[in-house]
């Protein structure tokens, strides 16, 4: 604990990184970087009785040029306490409520129970069927395609401080300015102070960065390391195997970078205006597929034969449009078909596209459309005379889609289980009236983030998960999840399938808590905790960082969980697989600790970048393109491999 009058001890100078930038979705501006809050006093685990430290507000969050997004994305958030013992105070919890789409035409227990993480299940909230192709027709769902466990992100994973380009602040950095404000406070007025889971698909080896990407069957039971493709190194020993330059552009450049996947062959990550392979060893360009302008948006999944879709920009110019289509092919590294939606006598934009089974569907405050991915025949289109629209979708084992109704003052959201070929309802819950927006964090097991109230107060955009059956549209149970003790992500809740630090696997949902005291000076960690999706509750499971390290859920790979540790300022960082009974953890892979290898490293923060880990490689990237210097290197992605 820092003493009053005492400035607290530094650690070896660094240059500290750059801020970050922010994702795509926000006015022309360079967002500012926020440091990390200021920690409190370190008691970490709060005796019985003992009171608890206020939680302070946070910033708001990021964006992107030209447009306003119905919701501004997250801003750093201030880190949790920790877990106090029975008997002491519990953090208020937020009130709860019960738990958008194509309009209808075709075709188209716990030892833990004192936390203040656990929280009851909740009631279900009505639900009902709507017509999303044929009204009143439900047929059988389409069967998934390869559903990747996790983009990362993804969780990723995009800043707070986060990965999307500018200054970014590192550990070091946290420490340092966290430890002057606290002496600050204390001195004048007192002390104060992360894809989805695999859901049963079949592998995938073509996978976004974030909450999702790499293998795994996603089938429930205790598991381990076994359960999956990651097999545990004799050495987890790594190198760092190659950098991708920051593509040049201007400093008042709002380029995204957004999209990053993984063959059995090429680690494929999106550039400036294009969508290159690098060979997963040397990093040398295997491909290219020129585009004419930045690409707004990628889709987190890829079929089994690695296809995959972005939406696009059609050209460089301030006042292109994100309106273009496209389904590239991984494997052959070239552009598959290109189209474009039109409503009346304009080209709709579209902020929302994914793949599942065979289909590239497309959403926006318009309405969706659907492709096939290997014809580009649309499936369906916006139907623009109807009250309700499809704000985007969910893929990957299954299609869901987020489904708008109602006036600007009273919407409702419809989430509806698709057919992926035609369209057709097959599910679908309807959320309360008044929660304005929520984002699909997985589609099998379905579980959908929002913010009820506008009560998660920390920017991430979640307050609470809804876990809901597939097969009927009933609600399983609510889930509390207060900003000021989570730490996973949907940016702000604009974007419908944009969550990063969470997995979902063996029937769970697994969270990172918010930053909080270690048990040595200044250090900072936090855990990765279990909630059971048929009954809300924590299982008891706890994985710790471990002093000076965050972790965060990457993807599952069988019953497993995949989870990465962010380092402290001296060291590398670590991949490590949690078995999904025993939650003991092995190490996967160990970054190295060299300086120039750190600096990079800890520029990628994992809330807001893009992660993969399949194999024994690491893969981060950047999702926002930023000036690179020679004193001040940026890097559009680093690759980490074992040695051995």
């Amino acid at each position: 604990m820092p003493h009053q009058g005492a400035a607290p001890p530094v650690p070896p100078a660094q240059t500290p990184p750059t801020p970050p930038q922010p994702a795509y979705g926000h006015p022309g501006q360079v967002p500012p970087g926020a440091p990390p809050t200021p920690p409190a006093p370190a008691y970490g685990y709060p005796q019985a009785g003992g009171p608890q430290p206020p939680q302070p507000p946070t910033a708001p969050g990021y964006g992107h040029p030209g447009q306003v997004p119905p919701g501004a994305p997250p801003a750093p958030s201030a880190p949790a306490y920790g877990y106090p013992q029975a008997g002491g105070p519990q953090p208020p919890q937020p009130p709860t409520a019960p738990g958008y789409g194509y309009p209808g035409q075709a075709p188209a227990s716990s030892p833990y129970a004192s936390s203040p993480y656990a929280q009851p299940p909740q009631p279900p909230a009505p639900y009902g069927q709507q017509g999303h192709g044929y009204p009143g027709q439900q047929p059988p769902a389409a069967p998934g395609y390869g559903y990747p466990g996790g983009p990362t992100m993804p969780m990723p994973a995009q800043p707070v401080p986060g990965a999307g380009g500018g200054k970014k602040i590192n550990a070091q950095v946290a420490i340092i300015v966290s430890a002057v404000v606290a002496i600050a406070l204390i001195v004048g007025s007192g002390i104060w102070y992360a894809n989805s889971g695999d859901g049963g698909g079949k592998k995938d080896t073509a996978s976004t960065g974030g909450t999702t990407g790499g293998k795994g069957d996603g089938k429930g039971g205790s598991g381990g390391t076994s359960g999956g493709g990651e097999k545990a190194p004799d050495d987890p020993a790594a190198t760092m195997l190659f950098k991708v330059p920051m593509p040049p552009v201007k400093k008042d450049d709002n380029i995204s970078v957004r999209g990053s996947w993984l063959t059995d062959k090429a680690y494929v990550k999106t550039g400036a205006s294009e969508i290159s392979g690098y060979d997963l060893d040397k990093g040398t360009e295997l491909w290219s597929v020129p585009l004419p302008g930045p690409v707004c948006e990628a889709s987190r999944f890829a079929t089994e034969d690695h296809r995959t879709a972005i939406v696009f920009q059609a050209s460089k110019e301030d006042t292109a449009r994100c309106d273009q289509v496209a389904a590239i092919d991984l494997s052959a590294g070239k552009q598959l078909w290109k189209k474009s939606v039109t409503a009346g006598d304009y080209q709709i934009d579209f902020d929302n596209v994914t793949v599942s089974a065979n289909t590239v569907a497309v959403g926006g405050t318009d309405g969706g459309a659907a492709f096939d991915i290997a014809s580009g025949k649309q499936l369906w289109a916006p139907k623009t005379s109807d009250t309700c629209y499809d704000a985007g979708y969910g893929g990957g084992p299954k299609l869901v889609a987020l489904r708008k109704c109602g006036g600007y003052d009273d919407p409702q959201l419809h989430v509806q289980t698709i057919d992926p070929a035609s369209g057709k309802v097959i599910s679908e819950y309807k959320m309360t009236q008044g929660i304005e927006y929520a984002s699909i964090v997985s589609t099998d097991p379905l579980v959908v983030a929002a913010d009820v109230g506008d009560s998660a107060g920390d920017g991430s955009g979640i307050s609470d998960f809804f876990s809901i059956d597939n097969k009927t549209g009933e609600l399983r149970t609510r889930i509390s999840a207060p900003g000021d003790d989570f730490a996973a992500d949907c940016e702000g809740i604009t974007r419908i399938e944009q969550c990063s630090g969470l997995a979902v696997g063996n029937d769970r949902i697994y969270i990172p808590t918010e930053e909080h005291d270690g048990t040595a000076e200044y250090s900072r960690t936090n855990e990765i905790v279990a909630f059971d999706l048929a009954t809300g509750k924590q299982t008891g499971q706890r994985a710790d960082a471990g002093d000076g390290y965050t972790i965060y859920p990457l993807r599952m790979d069988g019953n497993s969980l995949i989870a990465y540790k962010r380092p402290p300022y001296d060291k590398g960082g670590q991949v490590v697989s949690i078995d999904g009974g025993s939650f003991e953890e092995t190490v996967l892979l160990q970054n190295p600790d060299a300086k120039e290898s750190v600096d990079a490293e800890t520029g990628m923060l994992p809330e807001y970048s893009e992660f993969i880990y399949a194999d024994g490689r690491l893969f981060m990237s950047d999702v926002y393109a930023d000036v690179s210097t020679p004193s001040d290197p940026e890097y559009l992605a680093l690759a980490f491999g074992r040695i051995n």
